[in-house]
């Protein structure tokens, strides 16, 4: 039976050890599925952050596209104004037949150039209304340079000519920022795109995370359980080892009383006793 139970004993520690094994080495698949997850959780903070800088930057480039465009605007309509009485002179006095007027061309620009701001073109298609552009700008040069001829409208051409340059470089102005506003949307665009990879690959690691914690916790409870009987076999075996030496005690105490009895025997029928015979005498506690 001892034997017996002992090697159950043996294959219980064996057991104790493996899980313990397997159980360290699932908390070190956790850890570093722990590491990872927090490593990816970083750099989707890092991506929200820099997205959240361009959309400020893209939102402040787009309300300077609005201000801007309520100054063209109005440089623009100060214009008008003044080629309005340039075009009625015309018609007043014949200047230029059969032609349209300075304002309606420059409308005609205006709209063009709308259209090449906010409407998405293949090269071709923007090259064309590019050219289409010039050739209006020409007819209003063209235009200008007979009106300049006459004095009386001179000064009203010039500061028209001066409010639509200054209109100009504002919807200059307007084309920047409205393509800076464009960057900075693609680039939170692109950086919520990697915010939102980093989460997915981020979310996957914590699933491998926990996945492992919990089979190293299945895995711990195992080796607890084991631990518990290694420790009852012990105790059992313990007991029958302890048993067995006191049975053994016994066995031989009671052999040497019985030796001692003898040896008392012939000591009282007048033999004498060696030394060894009076100490097993002391031993059986006869003497």
């Amino acid at each position: 039976m001892l034997t017996e139970l002992i090697d159950k004993r043996k294959t219980m520690l064996t057991d104790s050890e493996q899980h313990k094994e397997k159980r360290n080495e699932l908390n070190a698949l956790a850890s570093t599925h722990a590491r990872e997850r927090n490593q990816l959780n970083g750099q989707t903070r890092e991506c929200v952050d820099e997205a959240q800088k361009h959309k400020e930057l893209r939102d402040e480039n787009n309300k300077a596209v609005q201000q801007i465009k309520v100054e063209r605007n109005q440089l623009n309509e100060k214009a008008n104004v003044l080629f309005e009485e340039i075009d009625s002179y015309k018609k007043e006095h014949g200047a230029i037949s059969n032609s349209r007027g300075i304002k309606e061309i420059q409308k005609r620009i205006d709209k063009l150039e709308m259209d090449q701001q906010t409407r998405v073109m293949n090269t071709d298609k923007e090259r064309e209304l590019i050219d289409q552009i010039k050739q209006l700008k020409h007819q209003i040069k063209e235009q200008e340079e007979e009106l300049e001829q006459n004095k009386e409208i001179h000064t009203k051409l010039q500061e028209a000519r001066e409010f639509r340059r200054a209109a100009s470089e504002l919807h200059a102005t307007v084309t920047e920022k409205a393509e800076l506003a464009q960057q900075h949307h693609d680039l939170m665009v692109e950086c919520y795109r990697k915010a939102d990879k980093s989460r997915e690959a981020a979310d996957e690691e914590h699933r491998k995370f926990v996945e492992a914690q919990e089979a190293a916790d299945a895995e711990h409870n195992q080796f607890i359980a084991c631990q518990k009987e290694l420790r009852d076999y012990d105790k059992v075996i313990g007991g029958i080892r302890k048993k067995g030496k006191k049975t053994k005690v016994n066995k031989e105490q009671k052999a040497v009383r019985q030796e001692a009895e003898q040896v008392f025997q012939q000591f009282r029928a007048g033999e004498k006793l060696t030394t060894d015979d009076i100490l097993l005498l002391q031993r059986a506690k006869l003497i």
